[in-house]
């Protein structure tokens, strides 16, 4: 059935036809080529887009909010307005028994501190902190490890420390585990080494929480909290009712919206993840629709081919060509010139996404990361090649062989 395929005379007859006008025929390829490297170039840096917003959260438990006070908007049971509410220790067990849907309820306190070793000092941000925090927050150790709740009964000054921090008091390849540092002119002993990420909210050194609140007389006061839901529960109403519970406990007007500040990061994801859909949608669309708008480039071209070749075409109907071999061969053309253009277009947006990661993907201030399109998407585009240049092919095939053998030898 195929062996028109390995016959000398049909390739011989296809480079032919495709070289009698070079410039037409780059021209035609021109489209489908543009079309599925628009389409691998837009579908490579949506994925370079995601994996980047990954790397900057992926540490993090989606389904998280932090809420800390800010400053009342209205008077309120002989409150005035401008009152800053408290968010204290005390207050958790009441958020837990009041608000359904909460798996981790955590609360931090940070301030900014001098930290010394030997000649070598700088000013980070310090945050009191439970081992719990490594669940909601994955810490990316390099050395070390993260506060336990030893640590926390046990009022250790023990202090865990990024690169950054490490980079700044030690020289390079020096141990930092069971070193001391001075934070505030107090002796805290290296416990771990992390990696920190583009959005590590609460700082550069972590201690155990209730140090923290000793060493800086905190009492029962905390700086804010992170919460997170159980899967299945809407972040967003989680969110509105530890809100309600803290206005209660601080004798804060309901409607005020200005008392409690929040990041939902849960919401964030939701925004991205919409916005990715929305993208892929778009890219999917636009690429397919410009190879489209190729193909039939083509398909015109061979229109037009094929009016130039009406007396050849009689000619060989008059001979013994049968209408089956004519249509073969048209449609044999379009469907080359569609493949050969999508793999030039293939390599185009492969060296296209080389580029891009090499620009924008490398360094802190990256915008993607490894923008890369899946070997399915690059298999399921070529399909989609063949099968649109098979269709486009039929049409000019089709009027190929309507012409009458007599008709198409009396063609000027």
């Amino acid at each position: 059935m195929f062996k028109f395929l390995i016959d000398k005379d049909t390739w011989q007859e296809l480079r032919e036809s495709l070289t009698k006008n070079k410039l037409r025929t780059v021209i035609t390829m021109i489209g489908v080529w543009w079309g599925i490297l628009l389409l691998i170039g837009l579908l490579g840096s949506a994925k370079g887009i995601e994996n980047k917003f990954s790397v900057q959260f992926g540490d993090y438990a989606t389904n998280s909010v932090f809420i800390w006070g800010q400053s009342t908007s209205k008077a309120f049971k002989g409150y005035q307005e401008g009152r800053r509410p408290r968010l204290k220790f005390s207050h958790l067990e009441k958020i837990k028994n009041q608000v359904k849907g909460i798996k981790f309820l955590l609360p931090r306190n940070a301030r900014d501190v001098q930290v010394v070793r030997g000649v070598q000092y700088d000013n980070f941000g310090l945050s009191g902190d439970f081992p719990l925090l490594d669940q909601i927050q994955k810490k990316n150790l390099i050395s070390g490890r993260f506060i336990n709740q030893l640590d926390v009964d046990d009022n250790k000054k023990v202090a865990v420390i990024s690169d950054d921090v490490y980079k700044q008091l030690f020289d390079i390849d020096e141990k930092a585990i069971g070193e001391f540092i001075k934070i505030n002119e107090i002796n805290y002993k290296v416990i771990g080494v992390f990696e920190q990420g583009d959005f590590d909210f609460g700082g550069e050194l972590h201690i155990p929480f209730t140090t923290f609140q000793n060493v800086y007389n905190q009492g029962d006061n905390i700086g804010w909290i992170t919460v997170t839901g159980e899967d299945g529960y809407n972040i967003r109403q989680i969110e509105n009712d530890v809100k309600l519970v803290l206005k209660n406990l601080n004798y804060v007007h309901p409607d005020d919206n200005r008392a409690f500040g929040s990041f939902n990061l849960g919401e964030l994801f939701e925004r991205f993840e919409g916005f990715l859909m929305g993208m892929q949608f778009l890219t999917w669309f636009v690429g397919i629709a410009t190879l489209i708008a190729g193909v039939f480039a083509i398909g015109n071209i061979l229109l037009i081919t094929v009016k130039e070749r009406t007396k050849e075409i009689g000619i060989r109907r008059a001979i013994g060509a049968t209408p089956f071999e004519i249509k073969r061969q048209i449609v044999l053309e379009s469907i080359f010139l569609t493949i050969i253009a999508g793999i030039f277009g293939i390599i185009s947006g492969g060296w296209i996404l080389i580029a891009m990661d090499s620009a924008f993907g490398s360094g802190p201030d990256s915008v993607l990361i490894n923008a890369s399109v899946p070997i399915l998407v690059v298999f399921i585009s070529v399909i989609i090649l063949v099968v649109f240049g098979t269709l486009i092919g039929l049409i000019p095939a089709n009027r190929a062989t309507s012409i009458k053998p007599i008709d198409a030898l009396r063609e000027e």
